[in-house]
């Protein structure tokens, strides 16, 4: 099987309002061809060469799971995580990301087990953005 990126795809409300927080916010680059709205369809960010984020719109992505029920904003089941290389990096992501739109849920401070923060985009996807302590 040829190697593929994984992608995590993310239930949102506003594809602009998105496109704005991971390209800004994340400083995330998109893929694909643009739709009518100017933005790729699918709409799809590159996390690493490895990795790919699909944002889709809450009803699509409801149809996309087989009409289960898509977890209202504030229900969160699943935490993505964004590496730092320095405490400082990762302030920097967490204010970029507050800035575009985000919310700051607890600030990047030091850990017993390295230096962490969490923050939600628009749609109220947790990220914790971490430093490993160094050794």
């Amino acid at each position: 099987m040829p190697a593929a990126p994984l992608i995590i795809s993310l239930p949102i409300a506003d594809r602009q309002t998105s496109y704005r927080f991971y390209r800004d916010g994340l400083g995330l680059e998109t893929v694909g061809e643009l739709a009518d709205d100017g933005l790729p369809e699918p709409l799809q960010f590159v996390v690493n060469d490895g990795l790919r984020l699909m944002l889709i719109p809450t009803g699509g992505f409801g149809w996309v799971i087989g009409g289960r029920d898509v977890a209202p904003r504030g229900q969160s089941e699943c935490l993505l995580g964004l590496g730092a290389a320095t405490p400082a990096e990762a302030d920097a992501i967490a204010e970029r990301a507050h800035a575009a739109g985000g919310e700051v849920v607890t600030a990047p401070t030091a850990q017993p087990w390295g230096y962490a923060g969490v923050f939600a985009d628009p749609d109220g996807h947790l990220w914790m953005v971490s430093v490993e302590p160094q050794t």
